[in-house]
């Protein structure tokens, strides 16, 4: 099969590899659009430390059932499919309770660590364990069904909150995570959804998805919020960066007694303002990829209740998606998510924001 290889850090090539073996209860997947990820971008600089070459990255994914092992009952080939980005085991004390993002012999699709390696999903097939593969309705596009996984950790994000009817929102960053948690606030009841980033173009997108209130981060956020809510704060605000400025701003901009719940992972260490969070009386709660969302997810976007379509720039065959990858790590302006699509063979399609053709 065809996939697209990190051969070294900054360097995919595209190479001929063993199409995966299938075990009893595994499902082989016919991959038909898979999303570039904030997270395979700074894999491919080899800066988050966690995909060391060589491997095939990709976790947004959707596509068609090709085989299914022996003992699979809960799909059969020909099925529309997503699945989760994170393997679990099924078997220990966090995934017996339902915490199946923190089991402690997880995998991830794409990731390559000390504790295991394991490829994803820019390819022509990928192999997934039955218990993590969703069946779609056939009719929602594989373009869009790609979503799930993001759409996933954002709902898992917001979904760690208690949100009253009325509610004022900060979200810190704009990007893909972020401007799903928009969305999903605003079905949640939120009256006011601040969106915070240094971009004006993601500020812009995040306006025409929701947010009622838009801050550059690079004046002032913390005292534009302040404004904004009456000297009050907000009640809840999401970090979607993972930095240290964006930390400051999200526990900057909440009210006493507020909720912070942290989402971006991009530096390992940052300081915490730890007198500010004790007397104000902060809760802060960390969010870790998804745990039984995917339904949630799937209805959402098949409903076209949280809207994706404006997010896609671009869709390409494997064969470009080194090009791409230099782009999106170029900081490109007006790119968002690039959708790899590896059963076709011509050129890339830029996509017009609102493009519903796919």
């Amino acid at each position: 099969m065809q996939a697209l290889l990190l051969t070294e850090y900054r360097k995919l090539e595209l190479a001929s590899l063993d199409r995966p073996a299938v075990g009893p209860r595994d499902v082989l997947v016919a991959v038909r659009a898979c999303g570039i990820c904030g997270s395979d971008v700074h894999g491919f600089d080899g800066s988050t430390g966690r995909r060391v070459p060589p491997l095939v990255m990709g976790h947004e994914a959707a596509g068609v059932v090709a085989e299914v092992g022996r003992d699979v009952t809960q799909c059969r080939v020909g099925d529309h499919v997503t699945f989760d980005s994170t393997i679990s085991c099924g078997r220990c004390e966090c995934c017996r309770r339902g915490d199946s993002n923190l089991c402690s012999e997880r995998r991830i699709l794409g990731v390559s660590c000390d504790e295991f390696r394991q490829h994803g999903a820019f390819a022509e097939f990928v192999c997934v364990p039955e218990h993590i593969v969703y069946v779609l309705p056939d009719d929602l596009p594989f373009e869009r069904a790609a979503f799930t996984e993001p759409l996933s950790i954002a709902l898992h994000a917001v979904g760690g909150l208690t949100i009253a009817p009325g509610d004022r929102a900060a979200v810190v960053g704009s990007g893909m995570i972020g401007l799903l948690v928009i969305q999903l606030l605003r079905l949640g009841g939120c009256s006011d959804v601040i969106a915070v980033d240094t971009d004006d173009l993601r500020l812009q997108l995040a306006s025409e998805l929701g947010a009622t209130f838009t801050v550059n981060a690079s004046h002032d956020p913390v005292a534009a919020v302040l404004e904004r809510t009456g000297g009050r704060g907000a009640d809840v605000a999401l970090e979607v960066v993972g930095n240290a400025a964006a930390l400051h701003t999200a526990i900057g901009v909440v009210r006493r007694g507020g909720q912070v719940r942290l989402v971006g992972n991009l530096e390992a260490e940052v300081p915490l303002p730890l007198q500010v969070v004790v007397s104000r009386g902060l809760t802060l709660s960390g969010s870790s990829a998804c745990a039984g969302e995917y339904p949630q997810a799937i209805e959402l976007l098949a409903g076209g209740r949280v809207r994706v379509e404006p997010l896609i720039s671009a869709r390409a065959p494997l064969a470009d998606g080194a090009r791409w990858f230099e782009r999106l790590h170029a900081r490109e302006p007006g790119l968002m998510k690039v959708i790899l699509c590896p059963a076709e063979k011509g050129d890339a399609a830029l996509c017009s924001r609102g493009d519903r053709r796919m």
